[in-house]
């Protein structure tokens, strides 16, 4: 199993980014699938989960508006679209893979499987 999470980097504030989470090894349609971030000194946060019917569940208020997550069941890929990007988005970006869909999906330790990280900075 792995899943690996790609396309961060250097972005200036109110730019974008399209992060990717290639999965490997399982069904992608049976699992639901979280973004997590941590920036330095902080500790990981759940940031949003889509679950195996397309529904999303956000828990950072602050990217609401700004971050969508879509995912190609048959490419085996799910993707973070990041818009209007602040300093604070600043921090490693992880996927991860839970089945039985978002419930509970801010927590880490509720996934199966996780990726390595990509990432992201928003700086001038």
């Amino acid at each position: 199993v792995q899943l690996q999470a790609s396309g961060g980097g250097l972005v200036q504030p109110g730019g974008s980014l399209r992060l990717s989470c290639e999965t490997s090894g399982f069904r992608l349609g049976d699992y639901a699938i979280g973004w997590f971030r941590q920036a330095p000194g902080r500790q990981r946060e759940g940031v949003l989960c889509i679950n195996s019917n397309d529904v999303t569940t956000y828990y950072v208020n602050s990217v609401k508006d700004r971050f969508t997550i879509s995912r190609e069941d048959h490419k085996n890929r799910v993707y973070l679209q990041m818009n209007s990007l602040k300093p604070e988005d600043t921090a490693v970006y992880y996927c991860a893979a839970k089945i039985y869909g978002c419930l509970g999906g801010d927590y880490w330790d509720a996934y199966d499987y996780w990726g390595q990280g990509t990432q992201v900075t928003v700086s001038s």
